[in-house]
């Protein structure tokens, strides 16, 4: 799968508590389409939050698609993750969407992708898009290095770093938590 490009998400999980949260850039190649879209959503009855990058179309099939797969396997979220993910490797129509997501609630977070990898980060941080690395490598720093500050201080300093850096990130930062 190709590097999305467009946006950076971050999650962050800290002392039980999750904050998910992704700058508000849409692009289209190389203009800025619309600079506040929110990318996270709320699943579950309140206990996931989802963000995503890359095609919005896209990344609103797999949430519906994630969601269906959250009914079937009774809110499990890893279950859910990987039956989705196999789904999105093996079908030949999501096989073609371009978008990545980020799960997560107060236990854990997963990063799922279209080659079919669920992954676990093993520090509860993680980023997708454009300007996740420079989110994640701040992420990182800021865990590590302050622990006064809680995982929604992290994510909105990371994406801040992140928007002062990566072309396809803005500061319109919308941040979901749960915990």
């Amino acid at each position: 799968m190709s590097k999305v490009k467009s946006t950076t998400v971050c999650a962050v999980l800290k002392d039980g508590k999750v904050a998910v949260g992704a700058d508000g850039q849409a692009t289209m190649g190389n203009t800025v389409a619309k600079s506040n879209v929110n990318k996270i959503r709320v699943l579950n009855d309140g206990k996931i939050l989802a963000g995503f990058a890359g095609s919005t179309a896209d990344a609103f099939t797999l949430i519906e698609r994630f969601e269906e797969k959250l009914s079937k396997y009774g809110g499990n979220m890893k279950r859910s993750a990987i039956e989705l993910a196999k789904d999105w490797r093996m079908d030949r129509y999501l096989r073609r969407l371009e978008a990545m997501m980020i799960v997560a609630d107060t236990s854990q977070i997963l990063i799922i992708s279209g080659t079919g990898d669920v992954l676990e980060p093993d520090n509860n941080i993680a980023t997708i898009g454009s300007g996740s690395m420079y989110a994640q490598a701040a992420a990182i720093a800021l865990k590590e290095n302050n622990s006064k500050l809680n995982s929604e201080e992290i994510v909105r300093k990371s994406l801040t770093i992140a928007a002062d850096i990566c072309i396809y990130t803005n500061h319109n930062i919308v941040i979901e938590k749960l915990g």
